[in-house]
């Protein structure tokens, strides 16, 4: 009986607590909104792994440079790749980055920066892998900023090509959540 009243009353207290107090926020890391034409794609971004490359990412998505932009590089087991204006030198206005490069393994919906022969000019190109396999070799050879977390479905049917025919394009990208 005195056993029953305890559990009784310890449930009653756990039931009247909070959700938000209950536990703490399971969600430390902002989160990248990138709409194409067909779906959402939710991105958990890493400054952990790479916190200027998650910094400078998120001034160019406040700025509204990847709206309207389309992936221009699409190759299927690869990649499918954005963050190239036209008539540009295919940068940003933005500074380059030193290579913020991490054992962090490149698999399925890895988001990693682009750069050229010097792994110290990555600027707005990034990257989403499309297969493990198919991008396990770039672990430590390019900077791994984010995990997509849902809607790689989406990233999936993006017209293929190096350029496509008719690129799709970034309807908007947003970020969420803590700085």
């Amino acid at each position: 009986m005195l056993k029953s009243l305890f559990c009784a009353l310890l449930l009653s207290f756990a039931v009247s607590i909070p959700a938000h107090a209950a536990a703490p926020d399971a969600r430390p890391n902002p989160r990248l909104i990138i709409e194409l034409p067909e779906g959402k794609v939710i991105v958990d971004l890493r400054p952990d792994l790479a916190p200027k490359t998650v910094a400078q990412i998120t001034t160019l998505v406040k700025q509204g440079y990847y709206d309207d932009l389309a992936w221009f590089r699409v190759i299927d087991g690869f990649v499918a790749q954005t963050g190239y204006k036209l008539g540009t030198n295919g940068k940003s206005d933005l500074p380059d980055l030193p290579a913020e490069f991490s054992k962090y393994k490149f698999k399925r919906g890895t988001l990693g920066m682009g750069h050229g022969d010097d792994p110290d000019s990555a600027n707005s190109q990034f990257f989403i892998c499309y297969t493990d396999d198919g991008c396990k070799d770039l672990t430590g050879k390019y900077t791994a900023f984010g995990q997509v977390l849902e809607g790689m479905e989406a990233v999936d049917r993006l017209k293929r090509g190096t350029p496509p025919d008719n690129p799709d394009e970034t309807v908007k990208m947003t970020v969420e959540g803590p700085k």
